[in-house]
């Protein structure tokens, strides 16, 4: 039976309450059915019969009470009402009987019936022949029908009638016996069968109990045992139901946490000494974030130096930019009166050749008129006296036109000076206008190459801003780097002392000789040192320095507006040493000169 499941013995033990119920409710149900049925018959068959019987037998008597008073009575209206009434009390008589004769149950109860019937009818015969009688008013005819066969048809229905109302008393006490005999008999086969269930389910009860209760204290043992943390205890089963399944559980679960314990406690050793190391291995890394934070605002600082010296130069580049800008404009226009000066000479000296022209044609004229005069002296002589007058005035006209002819000459000896200077100095302005124009295409390359270096310097003063916002932000990211070590310092002491924690908790459970000493955790050991900081800051840092006294800062290179964070090298364990990342661009020593290579 140990190999039977719990549900298995639960199941059959209520499953035999439940037959033995079911055996005595049966039962019950048998004699109630029998209870019923008698109780059925009196309410539905005795006693209606009896009633119907009695309601019979007043009819009749009322029927022939009735038909005496027909008889007595000699008014022809209160016949029709007493015949009337008869003809009601027949139909109530009609519907005892039909109600009745649904009833009768038994074959000597139908024969008494069938007797009623045969009396009853002849009496109705007589009836018609009393009533007619009685129309006549032949009161003694009618009261000797009456008296005679009549009445003995009457009292043979009404004794037929007591008779069947005493069978019908009869049958409901026969039934009310049967039915307390049911009862009796039902209440003595309950009273067994209840003793009987009574002494089984102690039976199976305590069966069940015992064979529950007892490898529940086995298991309640052992897990008493291994609550303490006595691993040691050992787990024994032979039965399969489900007890012993969950003690074969307990034996597994057991086995498993010997297991568990084991690689707990070894690996929370190898945690407390790894938690000590990290934590020593962040204090150091937070004393060089400190440091390089401290280094890094010093850069900003010389950022915000280099930025203010940009934004100078940049707007003294500005401002050389807009004086070539207004030199250039002032040159242009220079150009433009040097080439109206140009147009100008180029004027008057073709002024000048016109006027020469106009002097050649003043000689001419002169010559002619001189030649003029002399002809005019030569008729004026061969006139004689009558062309004295007239040789006087050819006369002055000849001198007023030598002396035309000579002003002329030295006009014209003036002009062609001043046509000859007017070429030189056309020339002079040719040149002078030529120079202009190469003055003012320099000037306008000068004022294009200061608008270049004006670019320039805002684009250079731009890319300082935004070097020295990405140094702001490396400061900030260092700081919060910085806030985040000392956390993670923290994290690592609590972690430490957690893990110190765990090794005397482990420390609880007891293990076999094979399994592992009950032996508690040994101290934890002392973390590995890490390298030993100098007094020098730069020292505890690999790779290039900037300074020879001083941690080193890379520059961040001035094309990004924002530098990519280096990945730091991966230190080697036990050791925690920090290594200082690779940078694109290159450190130059005591921050000198070169430092603008960078910009």
């Amino acid at each position: 039976m140990g190999n039977l499941k719990i549900a298995t013995r639960l199941y059959a033990g209520f499953g035999l309450l439940v037959a033995i119920m079911v055996l005595v409710v049966s039962a019950a149900l048998v004699q109630m059915a029998t209870m019923r049925a008698s109780a059925a018959d009196v309410d539905n068959n005795w006693l209606p019969s009896v009633e119907e019987v009695n309601l019979l037998n007043t009819a009749i008597s009322d029927y022939r009470a009735t038909e005496m008073q027909h008889i007595l009575n000699t008014d022809d209206v209160a016949k029709t009402t007493i015949e009337k009434d008869l003809e009601s009390i027949q139909a109530r008589i009609k519907t005892s009987r039909s109600k009745y004769e649904k009833l009768i149950s038994t074959k000597e109860e139908q024969g008494l019936y069938d007797e009623f019937a045969a009396a009853r009818e002849a009496y109705l015969k007589i009836h018609k022949e009393v009533m007619e009688f009685s129309r006549r008013n032949d009161a003694e005819g009618a009261r000797q029908l009456l008296e005679g066969e009549s009445k003995k048809n009457f009292e043979r229905s009404s004794d037929i009638l007591d008779k069947l109302v005493l069978m019908n008393h009869d049958g409901s006490v026969a039934a009310a016996k049967t039915s307390a005999e049911a009862y009796v008999a039902g209440r003595n086969m309950m009273a067994v069968a209840m003793v009987v269930a009574v002494l089984l389910a102690l039976i199976a009860a305590t069966y069940i109990t015992r064979s529950i209760t007892k490898p529940l204290s086995e298991a309640l043992d052992v897990a008493a045992n291994v609550a303490t943390g006595n691993l040691t205890v050992q787990v024994h089963s032979s039965s399969r139901d489900e007890i012993g399944q969950l003690l074969q559980a307990m034996k597994a679960m057991q086995d498993s946490l010997v297991a568990v314990v084991s690689k707990v406690r070894s690996g929370s050793e190898s945690v407390a000494n790894a938690s000590a190391e990290i934590a020593q291995g962040n204090n150091d890394l937070s004393a060089r974030t400190e440091q390089q934070a401290s280094a890094l605002e010093e850069t900003a600082a010389s950022m915000e130096e280099l930025n203010s010296a940009v934004k100078q130069n940049a707007d003294n580049a500005s401002q050389a930019n807009q004086l070539a800008m207004n030199a250039s404009t002032v040159a242009v226009q220079g150009g433009e009166v040097v080439g109206q000066v140009v147009q100008t000479m180029k004027g008057i000296n073709d002024s000048s050749r016109k006027i020469a022209d106009i002097i050649s044609v003043i000689d001419g004229i002169a010559f002619q008129t001189n030649i003029l005069a002399l002809n005019a002296a030569v008729e004026a002589a061969r006139a004689g006296e009558q062309g004295r007058g007239f040789a006087v005035v050819a006369s002055e006209v000849r001198s007023l036109a030598g002396r035309s002819a000579e002003a002329a000459k030295e006009i014209k000896t003036l002009i062609g000076d001043s046509v000859s200077r007017v070429e030189q100095g056309t020339a002079l302005v040719d040149r002078a206008g030529s120079t202009m124009t190469e003055v003012v295409t320099s000037i306008r390359r000068v004022t294009d190459i200061m608008a270049e270096i004006s670019a320039a310097s805002h684009e250079q003063s731009a890319g300082v801003n935004q070097v020295g916002e990405a140094i702001t932000q490396m400061d900030q990211v260092t700081q919060q780097n910085a806030a985040l070590v000392e956390e993670m310092a923290a994290a690592a002491s609590s972690l430490k002392s957690q893990a110190g924690e765990l090794v005397q908790t482990v420390a609880v459970f007891k293990l076999s000789a094979e399994q592992g000493s009950g032996r508690p955790a040994p101290p934890m050991a002392a973390p590995a040192k890490t390298a030993v900081r100098s007094s020098k800051p730069s020292l505890a840092f690999k790779g290039p320095e900037r300074r020879a006294d001083a941690a080193p800062v890379a520059k961040a290179p001035a094309a990004k507006p924002l530098a990519s964070r280096p990945a730091a090298a991966k230190p080697a364990a036990p050791v925690l040493t920090a290594v200082a990342p690779k940078t694109s661009t290159r450190v130059t020593p005591a921050g000198g000169d070169d430092d603008w290579e960078t910009f």
